[in-house]
């Protein structure tokens, strides 16, 4: 079950994805402010990121099936305008690389952003009692 705090994480992670969006690599930086924003483990962290990548891809992906029924509907065959086949082996192929790219990019973004949040004294502390078990 996911937390309110960390569903909010996410979404702010989303929309700062979505508004960075120019820049090629908004995923990690979404991601990375979603797990900055948690301040809990990298791991975790990783998993927000992750869940913010996801939030993040619903909207282009609504826009590419909204694209793939507009060109469906106009396209006469005619005109060299893909149809049949060719949209759904481009839609097999343009969704899961979205997929890989957001979700992929804003787990690594928020693996860094909680590193980046976590104190250095607590990792310390914390191998040095894995060392002593």
């Amino acid at each position: 079950m996911i937390q309110r705090d960390s569903a909010i994480n996410a979404l702010i992670g989303a929309v700062v994805t979505l508004g960075l969006s120019f820049t090629g690599v908004s995923p990690l930086l979404g991601g990375g402010i979603a797990g900055y924003l948690q301040q809990e483990s990298p791991k975790r962290g990783a998993q927000i990121g992750a869940l913010s990548g996801g939030v993040a891809l619903l909207p282009l992906v609504l826009m590419v099936l909204f694209g793939l029924i507009l060109v469906t509907a106009v396209s006469s065959g005619d005109v060299g305008v893909p149809g049949g086949p060719e949209l759904l082996i481009i839609f097999l192929l343009v969704v899961p690389t979205l997929l890989l790219w957001f979700v992929g990019l804003s787990a690594v973004g928020g693996y860094v952003g909680a590193y980046l949040r976590m104190d250095p004294r607590s990792s310390s502390r914390d191998s040095e009692e894995a060392r002593e078990v």
